[in-house]
């Protein structure tokens, strides 16, 4: 299999202390901030961007799950039933800067999903995009207001993330999907 690793460990944990560090500073501080993973990934990524600005401002930002699977617009015409995972969102989101967390922006489907999904919670004064890779192709006017990497792919590549706390490791490789077929799409 053809994979090409574009972070490292290292270059992961520099990603998420940036990342954590551009929001702090583009909300002037960490007042009135709410942060929301999508899960799985997204949600992981969350709560490491979360304790990074808490070491940052001294003080603990909200965090919560959200579940998209009903949201998708992919359900449609699939045989297999989709897995049902919990919102954990233990908190007024109505009023807050929510920074919206994800692994990967491709097409922007799973963004539409999870704003469809926080609308009905409440109504946040702001909702802001915070992404790990942003690999282009964009199928949905969506743009991500705070981005790890941008990495330009092929529709033949994938993006695959790993994180420690449901893989063996912290980082983010490309992987030509023709190879990947041959040993089972990932």
């Amino acid at each position: 299999m053809k994979k090409t690793k574009v972070i490292d460990d290292a270059g992961f944990k520099r990603t998420v202390n940036r990342l954590a560090h551009e929001v702090v500073e583009k909300n002037k501080g960490a007042d009135n901030l709410a942060i929301v993973g999508i899960r799985t990934r997204g949600d992981y990524l969350a709560r490491r961007v979360a304790k990074k600005i808490e070491e940052i401002e001294g003080k603990s930002v909200q965090v919560g799950t959200l579940d998209i699977t009903m949201y998708r617009d992919d359900l449609r015409g699939r045989l297999d039933q989709p897995q049902l995972k919990s919102t954990e969102i233990l908190f007024d989101i109505t009023g807050k800067v929510i920074i919206l967390v994800d692994d990967v922006l491709f097409t922007g489907r799973t963004i539409r999903a999870a704003l469809n999904a926080l609308m009905d919670l409440g109504r946040p004064a702001l909702i802001e995009l915070l992404v790990l890779v942003d690999r282009g192709h964009r199928e949905l006017p969506i743009k991500a207001d705070f981005i790890g990497k941008n990495i330009p792919t092929s529709l033949k590549q994938e993006i695959k993330v790993y994180m420690t706390e449901i893989d063996s490791e912290d980082a983010v490789n490309v992987v030509d999907a023709e190879e990947q077929g041959k040993e089972g799409k990932s």
